[in-house]
């Protein structure tokens, strides 16, 4: 009879260990899982604030450069995207966020052979916004993807990958820059 009071004691035991481990390991995926939930949040924030400066820079530097046209609707026609990414997938927001960067450096190079344009006032206030806002997005997206590498890293070790199965988690992507970006945009007049 004592033999099999300690055999169940023991089982208990194992079992209530057993179940600690699967709850502790379920709850730390669902904190990391969140981590990346809540950056990627700070990065739409960011993606936000740009998305709604590039109006009023637009129209600044359409006053000097009236004739770049195609510039301009590139950015509108990006802007749009990003705008309908919106309820999209990650990968499509960092698609529609890169095409947006991208026409905005073309625009930049514009703004290089306008001095003038420069030392407005209006335009040097929007470009500090828009350059602290690119800055913010880059510190954001560093953040984004050190929570990414955090939890990838944790759901591909063991014991740990075999609760990430057993609960349904799966790899995250990374914000990656488009293969393009690399390259400086070249204006021509």
């Amino acid at each position: 009879m004592k033999k099999l009071l300690i055999a169940v004691v023991v089982v208990v035991l194992l079992v209530a260990l057993v179940g600690a481990q699967v709850a502790g390991s379920y709850n730390r995926l669902v904190q990391l899982d969140e981590s990346i939930s809540g950056q990627w949040a700070q990065v739409e924030n960011q993606l936000q604030r740009r998305y709604d400066l590039i109006p009023n820079l637009v129209e600044v530097v359409k006053g000097y450069a009236a004739h770049e046209r195609e510039v301009f609707e590139a950015i509108a026609e990006a802007r749009a995207r990003l705008a309908g990414a919106q309820t999209g997938s990650v990968e499509d927001r960092v698609a529609a966020s890169n095409e947006l960067e991208g026409a905005l450096s073309r625009l930049l190079m514009i703004v290089e052979n306008y001095p003038d344009l420069k030392a407005d006032t209006q335009f040097t206030a929007l470009f500090d916004e828009l350059t602290g806002t690119e800055n913010r997005i880059a510190t954001e997206r560093m953040r984004y993807n050190d929570s990414v590498r955090s939890f990838n890293e944790t759901i591909r070790q063991f014991p740990m990958l075999f609760f990430a199965r057993m609960f349904g988690f799966a790899t995250r992507a990374y914000f990656e820059i488009s293969p393009g970006a690399a390259t400086a945009p070249e204006v021509r007049f």
